[in-house]
């Protein structure tokens, strides 16, 4: 009797694209990334280079839809769209959330990487709800900056093209990139200290 065996083989674990690059990205930092055994609500656990202490993560990975505005690629590097459930960000147990956002035209994407907390506080503040679900639209920009463009007309995302925009709570540069992985590794040397403070 013939057996398909790629049939019969599943997979215990799978990780999407978002998740891959979240792991290479924290690898070449030297940190150790774990994946759960089932769904919990976090998609990637971060410990330190021991293995003594962890930060958990939810990572969603998004689209490049720049390719649609020719006249904003001068500006932009990414501009992505995200489908958020209100009631799973307000049970997430993940400390982080990390927006992937792969340029269509870059070698290496974008991350936002925010704690959940301020997260749901900007979800609240920016018009983004759609019954049970949030819409989140993010763009990272050639001169380093990212934006939450959720309902702004033309005219003002012309505005983030030309770097004359301003608005502190659509402003989440302070997560981009360098600047949102600085958080996790400072809690994961800061429970280090703790730790040594403790003993």
């Amino acid at each position: 009797m013939h057996y398909n065996c790629a049939a019969l083989m599943r997979p215990l674990f799978t990780v999407h694209a978002g998740e891959y690059l979240v792991g290479v990205h924290l690898q070449e930092k030297k940190l150790n990334v774990w994946i759960p055994a089932k769904d919990t609500g976090v998609d990637l656990l971060v410990t330190d280079r021991d293995n003594c202490q962890a930060v958990s993560l939810q990572v969603k990975y998004g689209k490049d839809f720049l390719y649609l505005k020719p006249s904003w690629r001068k500006a932009m590097r990414c501009q992505s769209w995200f489908t958020l459930d209100r009631v799973k960000l307000e049970k997430s147990p993940a400390e982080f959330w990390v927006f992937v956002l792969p340029g269509f035209e870059s070698k290496k994407p974008d991350f936002v990487v925010i704690p959940k907390a301020e997260l749901q506080r900007r979800m609240t503040e920016i018009p983004s709800h759609d019954g049970a679900k949030l819409q989140t639209y993010l763009c990272s920009t050639k001169s380093k900056r990212c934006w939450e463009t959720r309902g702004l007309k033309i005219s003002t995302m012309n505005q983030i093209v030309d770097g004359t925009y301003e608005d502190p709570i659509r402003d989440f540069t302070a997560y981009l990139n360098e600047n949102g992985w600085a958080a996790v590794t400072e809690k994961l040397s800061g429970q280090l200290s703790s730790l040594a403070i403790a003993s």
